[in-house]
């Protein structure tokens, strides 16, 4: 994660690049941040990527390799009643069996909603 930081020479604008990277920092939305790690892991493993679309409705991630096919939706946290309902949306109305995952910094207690699997990312990323 790169942010662009000004170069001064006065000690007060010296402190103000610090406040705005920090503030940058605070407000980064890490959702995009952990779509790229996933993606490039994806490709790492092999898959050919896309992006699944439909109507309203997006899936971040349709990866398939062979005869395999994993639909993937990635969210910092999905403990918030309504993202849980906008992740699990477009990957109930899948008309297929191909595994379905949820991938999120989150740790549950349960690890399916509805046959969609809920896996933690840093999890997901070491294989386990």
């Amino acid at each position: 994660l790169w942010h662009r930081v000004e170069r001064s020479h006065g000690a007060s604008s010296r402190g103000q690049s610090i406040r705005a990277y920090w503030a940058a920092v605070r407000n980064t939305d890490y959702g995009h941040i952990l779509e790229n790690v996933v993606y490039f892991e994806l490709l790492r493993r092999g898959y050919d990527v896309t992006i699944g679309k439909s109507d309203k409705l997006e899936i971040d991630f349709i990866a398939t390799k062979y005869d395999e096919k994993l639909y993937i939706q990635v969210s910092a946290s999905v403990m918030d009643e309504n993202v849980k309902t906008r992740e699990l949306r477009p990957l109930l109305t899948t008309q297929d069996a191909y595994p379905k995952l949820i991938l999120t910094m989150d740790r549950l207690l349960y690890n399916d909603l509805d046959g969609v699997k809920i896996i933690n990312i840093i999890d997901f990323l070491l294989n386990k």
